[in-house]
């Protein structure tokens, strides 16, 4: 069983801003590598969310491993990042939600896919820095079955946390509709 996170657990960022969600577990870093290894995590996650490839979910799915940093003890649904709808015509997919979905298999939970929307377009990410983000993001979720998330601990899954702007947002929108508790579990962090 996850235990409750006390101050030494936390980063030095999350001791000066404290998040809203209870804890935070990657699977593995997400490290910037050459652009010829085709087969290291950065490069699989750009090709399956950028390159539009969804046969990579298996291969991402396996860095998963066999041990997740959080058991069903902890959640009761686990609920994907969303894209927004746009974005999601765009792709094709949700990655999170592929994620999500093996996730919560395993962990033989139940999985929410439209409980938490993304209601507005943001700018992506990725070259902006942590409090870009954070305003970027802010008010950029909305919980559309507070039915289906008051009094639940929530499992939140991403793909790459970076500076966890988005993730936190999500946490406020979930537990301003009534989540006991949001932990967040994604395949990779950036450090």
């Amino acid at each position: 069983m996850q235990s409750a996170m006390t101050t030494e657990d936390r980063c030095a960022s999350c001791l000066d801003h404290p998040p809203h969600f209870a804890s935070a577990r990657s699977v593995a870093r997400y490290r910037a590598s050459a652009e010829s290894d085709r087969r290291s995590l950065p490069s699989l996650i750009r090709r399956h969310k950028y390159g539009l490839d969804q046969s990579l979910h298996g291969a991402l799915a396996e860095f998963l491993g066999d041990d997740l940093p959080y058991s069903a003890a902890v959640c009761d649904v686990v609920v994907p990042v969303p894209l927004h709808r746009r974005r999601l015509w765009w792709r094709g997919f949700n990655q999170a939600a592929l994620l999500a979905m093996t996730i919560a298999r395993r962990l033989d939970t139940p999985v929410e896919l439209r409980s938490l929307t993304r209601s507005r377009v943001t700018m992506p990410q990725t070259s902006k820095d942590h409090d870009e983000r954070r305003r970027n993001v802010r008010r950029a979720f909305a919980v559309t079955s507070s039915s289906r998330i008051r009094g639940r601990r929530v499992l939140l899954v991403d793909d790459v946390m970076t500076t966890g702007a988005t993730v936190d947002e999500c946490a406020r929108v979930l537990i301003a509709a009534g989540a006991a508790r949001v932990d967040v579990l994604t395949l990779a962090r950036v450090l």
